[in-house]
């Protein structure tokens, strides 16, 4: 089978990493901004009640978060909101797109122990089905998580008994490499059909993503398998894909061009992509924590500090993750 179809059966089969709710954070195989600080959801929730004071969001629309895990970044992002005004939890409309029943039911328990019987949240299993005027979608590491090709010298990956061997690639794959200058590396697979649905389920959409990569190619493989925090290069000659196959993560650096054809092709047009830190503190962040030192104690604002240092340094997420603005008018 090509690489694709081995990492998406890896990631999403019957018994795939994502199939049932994985742990993040230190119990887990690795750290998310989400999982890092409540005050990452909270940022983008201030951007967004900007957009809506401005007149340029529906207050009537929709927040929908893909690929929510256990649903700790819309919650974040409606406690933030309701912190602002109250009157939004009332008017606006949320959603989560998972196609997982066993994650639903994950995140449905969690938002309930939450919000109680205050906040409704719909589950789409698709974008498409949405068929809203208007939408606020987030997304959080979503395209990392795309199934990928992986081409290497005009050859594309096979695997077979869970070893890689190579063949000829196709003929249109080969033209899209040479279109990109990519003689080496991944390319993803389903990112313009993910921007279709977008763009026929919301009528007019703000869509914000954040992911570690770049708008470039590196012409060199970055995909890795992640392990309780440790990282393994897939072509890790210790590196034994019969164990770590549906076990352990899967990923890979970000083509952030390529996401932003596949969603150009939809309607879609760039509106700002930045670093992670740059975005964060256009968005408030550094507001948001000055507003916690006032109602809190020096020690859990210290410690929450500590923890947004993790999610703005340079060495850390603030560059190497970005932060993708695309909108549908």
């Amino acid at each position: 089978m090509y690489f694709n179809e081995y990492m998406n059966e890896w990631l999403y089969g019957e018994n795939g990493y994502y199939r049932n709710f994985k742990a993040i954070g230190k119990s887990g195989d690795f750290y998310t901004a989400v999982s890092t600080s409540s005050f990452f959801g909270a940022s983008i929730a201030n951007y967004f009640f900007k957009m809506l004071k401005e007149g340029k969001a529906d207050r009537d629309g929709w927040l929908i978060e893909v690929g929510a895990h256990q649903g700790y970044l819309i919650c974040d992002m409606i406690q933030w909101l309701y912190t602002c005004d109250p009157l939004l939890v009332k008017t606006l409309k949320f959603g989560i797109v998972e196609r997982q029943p066993e994650v639903q039911k994950a995140q449905t328990e969690y938002i309930k122990a939450r919000f109680g019987d205050d906040v409704h949240i719909t589950h789409f299993e698709d974008l498409c089905e949405v068929n809203a005027e208007y939408g606020f979608v987030v997304a959080n590491e979503i395209f990392d998580a795309f199934p990928c090709e992986l081409l290497k010298d005009g050859q594309i990956a096979v695997v077979e008994d869970h070893k890689i061997a190579w063949k000829p690639a196709p003929l249109e794959m080969l033209e899209w490499a040479k279109g990109h200058y990519l003689k080496q590396g991944e390319v993803a697979v389903g990112y313009e059909g993910f921007a279709k649905a977008m763009a026929s389920g919301i009528e007019k959409c703000d869509f914000v993503s954040f992911d570690y990569g770049e708008k470039y190619v590196r012409n060199d493989f970055s995909i890795r398998v992640y392990r309780a925090h440790e990282t393994f290069p897939l072509f890790d000659e210790a590196l034994d894909l019969s164990e770590s196959f549906q076990k352990d993560d899967i990923t890979y650096d970000v083509n952030f061009r390529q996401v932003l054809e596949a969603f150009e092709a939809s309607g879609f047009t760039e509106k700002s992509y930045e670093t992670q830190a740059r975005a964060l503190i256009r968005f408030g962040l550094i507001e948001i924590l000055e507003q916690f030192a006032s109602q809190t104690t020096q020690e859990r604002y210290m410690r929450e500090a500590d923890k947004i240092k993790t999610l703005i340094a340079p060495t850390m997420m603030g560059d190497r993750f970005k932060m993708l603005h695309l909108q549908k008018n």
